[in-house]
């Protein structure tokens, strides 16, 4: 077996290893923010050979969207995952429903809220990222619709980031109050 034979053999035994490459490109952008990833730093922490990097991915950019829109999809799963456990018109329930996503989902976890944090910077900085944005955005949306009209949910997702940031950057005790997150997640939806 030849060196090129051995090298597509290797790639057949590793099926894993894009996905994993970008799951350590969004450990990185946790550890580092998105100035401190580069493919040598992504490559060792997914413990790939370097090569791999230009093999699967057009670029550093390449590589930064589809972490990034890894992390949106996961993050939009768990919203809409959330969002399905409320009895349909039951606007009561979604507004406790929405509270829990801003308490736990979005910022789970320091890696949560550096990445989170991380993408905001990008995709306000490059037009390149909102195709992401806009997404995440617009599948928010359509969670909160089925329970409130359009004007409504615009709103709510508005808080729902505003609150996201307020809580990630703010040490008012407001932004961390569940009792102040509620009444104002009601008054946004007129309860």
């Amino acid at each position: 077996m030849n060196e090129t034979q051995s090298q597509a053999a290797a790639r057949r035994a590793d099926p894993d290893r894009k996905s994993r490459i970008v799951d350590a490109c969004l450990d990185v952008i946790a550890e580092r923010g998105v100035a401190g990833t580069s493919h040598r730093v992504v490559a060792a922490k997914a413990g790939v050979p370097l090569g791999s990097m230009t093999y699967h991915f057009r670029g550093m950019a390449d590589l930064l969207h589809q972490a990034f829109d890894r992390y949106a999809q996961h993050c939009i799963d768990l919203f809409a995952e959330r969002m399905a456990a409320v009895p349909a018109g039951d606007r009561a329930a979604a507004c406790e429903a929405i509270a829990r996503h801003v308490e736990g989902d979005l910022l789970g976890t320091q890696r949560d809220l550096d990445i989170n944090l991380e993408f905001y910077t990008l995709a306000a900085r490059d037009t390149a990222y909102r195709d992401i944005a806009e997404r995440w955005m617009a599948a928010s949306r359509a969670q909160l619709e089925r329970f409130f009209d359009k004007p409504t949910a615009a709103l709510l997702d508005a808080m729902i980031e505003g609150l996201t940031l307020h809580r990630a950057l703010g040490t008012h005790a407001e932004a961390h109050d569940p009792q102040v997150i509620r009444e104002g997640i009601r008054r946004v939806a007129g309860l």
